[in-house]
């Protein structure tokens, strides 16, 4: 099952617990709403779906409030507790890829003097195992620096400005010395990004910091404190798959052309043309159905609501300067490309193609075969 972002009332407020809108209620005093809106939040929703499913099958009452918190508190439990990293240390080949192309990355990033660092919630242990077995056992001469446990998003707050960093050995064991230095090779625990940028000296635009999560990740480091973002969005790679078919491509067309046509159609009023209005409304509307079940039956796009983008993209296209399905994806260019940002047009900036598509003035992709899919 895929989903989108979706949106579960916080368990202070006594409403109904879930909505699938695309917009954050505006009125301040109204219901909190929590997002879900990253990889890890797949096993959340599902088991959240899941036991409402179960008590409703079976005529269970429950309250919602109390059903989200166990849930929640359940799965605080596994990752606190390390059950979680347990399960998947058992069993690297089924929940662990192998990451030749993470490698050749990384690899040619060193190779190009670029300086990296990793900075993870997860513990030591779990991270040298999964590094080893997607890159392999020299992973750590990749990284200039490696922070774990790092507390993510208050590692970039200032809640956590006066924690400091901690030194592991290369078993995982804390060390009792004072950190005046992140040195090349070492493993820290904890610690705040104010101390790290002290430390490093690495500030502003000169850091490209990749994340998969918009807020834990991305948010703070683009906003205070001017770093580059890219975002990792694994959704993606579907998502180009479908808009680079066939028939996505003439869906749109077509569904773009109706558009237009009803925009300068609609002027005439006689019975004849009211009723070609009507049907190429209801033609209009399959097509949009259409187009948005390509995607997704339930829930259409994680990047668009019809022609709107959801509230996942915007936030998008706000915390990230680039985004991408996998960070592989860099292979694709070379270290010294730059990505120059694109000139989205505004309503009142009609773009050029869709007048020509309407007066055919212009040749457009598509519309001679048209026929065939309607």
């Amino acid at each position: 099952m895929e989903w989108k972002v979706l949106w579960v009332l916080h368990p202070d407020k006594k409403c109904p617990m879930f909505g699938t809108g695309q917009h954050v209620l505006s009125d301040r005093s109204g219901p909190s709403l929590k997002q879900f809106m990253d990889i890890f939040s797949l096993p959340e929703m599902t088991l959240l779906s899941s036991v409402i499913d179960y008590f409703i099958t079976h005529g269970i009452e429950f309250d919602q409030v109390h059903l989200y918190k166990d849930i929640s508190d359940a799965i605080r439990d596994v990752h606190v507790k390390g059950v979680m990293y347990k399960w998947i240390e058992k069993d690297m080949e089924q929940y662990i890829l192998h990451g030749d192309e993470i490698y050749a990355v990384l690899n040619r990033l060193v190779n190009h003097k670029k300086k990296l660092f990793l900075i993870t919630n997860s513990p030591f242990s779990f991270v040298d195992k999964g590094m080893k077995h997607m890159v392999g056992k020299n992973w750590r001469d990749l990284f200039d620096m490696v922070i774990v446990q790092a507390d993510k998003p208050n590692f970039f707050t200032d809640r956590r400005k006066y924690v400091p960093f901690r030194k592991l050995d290369d078993n995982g064991s804390l060390q009792w010395d004072k950190i005046n230095q992140l040195e090349k090779g070492k493993i820290y625990k904890e610690g705040n990004l104010f101390d790290f940028l002290r430390l490093t000296g690495w500030r502003g635009s000169k850091v490209l910091y990749f994340g998969d999560h918009l807020y834990s990740d991305l948010a703070d480091l683009m906003l205070r404190h001017g770093w580059r973002t890219g975002a990792i969005v694994p959704e993606l790679e579907t998502e180009i798959r479908i808009i680079n078919t066939e028939q996505y491509m003439h869906s749109l067309t077509w569904q773009q052309a109706l558009t237009g046509l009803l925009e300068r159609m609609q002027m005439y009023q006689d019975a004849e043309s009211k009723q070609v209005l009507l049907e190429w409304m209801k033609e209009r509307q399959e097509i949009r159905s259409l187009t948005k079940n390509l995607f997704n039956p339930q829930f259409g796009s994680i990047f668009r609501t019809f022609h709107n983008p959801t509230y996942f993209s915007r936030r998008l296209v706000r915390f990230s300067d680039i985004y991408m399905a996998s960070i592989s994806c860099l292979l694709n260019y070379d270290v010294n490309f730059t990505f120059y940002p694109r000139r989205t047009p505004l309503q009142h900036e009609a773009p050029l193609w869709m007048d020509q598509l309407c007066t055919g003035c212009m040749k457009t992709p598509f519309l001679e075969e048209m026929v065939h899919i309607r």
